[in-house]
């Protein structure tokens, strides 16, 4: 695995786009007031999440890297590999994990489907870009 190969351009774009479909995800559009509700906030009660925003930002980056690394390793050959990769990572290690928390803190199945949800399709639309990106330079 070469990983001077790796897309510096691919990482920033798969942290930028996770970042926009949290952004969306749980924005008052889509499931933002769900969300709210299932961990019991309010949008006032949201004030000061900037130490939450910053950590949303390098769990982003982290992810992205991951995915880049992992891409670079398998070496995909076309796009739909790369998409079959994040959604493998999305529903076989991602989704797991968070079903394994919410089983234990009992969350209930909403949050779990919302959390999820966001992290699967971000991972999946990750690899989708850095791909797309690693072949385009």
């Amino acid at each position: 695995m070469d990983l001077s190969q790796i897309s510096i351009f691919g990482i920033f774009t798969g942290t930028v786009i996770g970042m926009l479909l949290g952004a969306f995800w749980y924005s008052p559009v889509a499931f933002g007031p769900l969300w709210m509700k299932s961990i019991g906030k309010t949008p006032e009660t949201l004030d000061g999440q900037t130490p939450a925003l910053l950590g949303s930002i390098i769990a982003s980056i982290l992810t992205a890297t991951g995915v880049a690394i992992l891409l670079c390793a398998i070496a995909p050959q076309s796009l739909g590999d790369a998409i079959g990769l994040g959604s493998l990572l999305g529903l076989l290690i991602i989704f797991p994990a968070l079903l394994s928390d919410n089983l234990f803190c009992a969350w209930g199945i909403k949050l779990l489907l919302i959390q999820s949800g966001y992290r699967v399709l971000s991972v999946v639309l990750m690899s989708a870009a850095i791909f797309y990106s690693s072949i385009s330079i």
